[in-house]
């Protein structure tokens, strides 16, 4: 019992000091675990107030709070005197392991964090994406869904969209309808263009206030191919589509004027030998 006396004796100061390293190791893990929490508070009101997905703020949230309190456990380790150098290149190679295995899922996660965060479209926008149309239905981490005009569900990859060039053909309120019509080299021309002219701007999608550009843009291998381009809503763009086209192919068969599918004209020369 005595030993036990003299060694506390003699040690005194050495314990008392790793008494109050070990109190202040205990303090930074408090101090440290009460900042990463006003971290991650600071951070949720922040991305909300943006209009962030929640499943990205509570990502991104927890992410920071790790990281802070990992810090702060670091620096608790190393006021007790060990060394931490080891510790972290562990937590280093493991974290590099973690990110190669999980590439493709984490880049999908970063695409997905970007059109959150840049929104180049939106839940209900037509949009071209990756070699597929259709509505967009769902905007996920790590995926977005896909509606296709003859109602199937398209699952495309966020790494995909991020890759590919993203047409949204619902940003703007109204569109340009671009049709080709081709007619015979033997219609007459006036005639044909004052017929698409009478049939674009009567209808009643087409936008008056906007200018429609109707006129020969081609003279092809077996047709002349006259461009209209009327301007109508966004919303009606097929149905004008559809219905144009067909009023079109109607009014001139009415008329007698021909539209010309591709074909080869074969001139044959006969050749007549006088006999000597």
């Amino acid at each position: 019992m005595d030993m036990i006396l003299d060694w506390f004796a003699q040690n005194e100061a050495k314990l008392l000091q790793y008494l109050i390293d070990f109190g202040i190791a205990i303090a930074i893990i408090i101090v440290g675990k009460w900042v990463a929490k006003l971290v991650r508070k600071g951070i949720d009101k922040m991305l909300s107030l943006k209009n962030i997905d929640k499943a990205v703020i509570s990502f991104v949230g927890s992410i920071a709070y790790g990281v802070v309190f990992f810090v702060a456990i670091i620096a608790a380790i190393s006021h007790l005197g060990f060394n931490t150098s080891s510790l972290v290149a562990i937590v280093g190679a493991a974290g590099l392991a973690v990110g190669l295995a999980l590439q493709g899922s984490l880049s999908n996660f970063a695409s997905g964090v970007l059109l959150i965060v840049l929104k180049p479209f939106k839940s209900g926008d037509f949009i071209d994406v990756a070699g597929i149309a259709g509505i967009v239905e769902e905007i996920n981490i790590f995926s977005s869904k896909l509606r296709t005009g003859d109602n199937k569900t398209v699952i495309i990859p966020n790494g995909k969209i991020t890759s590919s060039t993203i047409t949204n053909f619902s940003t703007k309120p109204e569109r340009r309808l671009d049709l080709v019509i081709g007619v015979s080299y033997s219609a007459d021309l006036a005639k044909t263009k004052a017929l698409l002219t009478k049939l674009t701007t009567e209808h009643e999608l087409v936008l008056k206030e906007k200018e429609t550009v109707i006129g020969v843009q081609e003279l092809a291998e077996s047709s002349v191919n006259f461009v209209v381009r009327p301007w109508v809503k966004s919303d009606d763009y097929w149905i004008l589509h559809r219905d144009l086209l067909e009023k079109i192919k109607i009014a001139l068969d009415d008329a007698g004027i021909e539209i010309p599918f591709p074909q080869l004209s074969v001139h044959v020369n006969q050749e007549t030998k006088n006999e000597q």
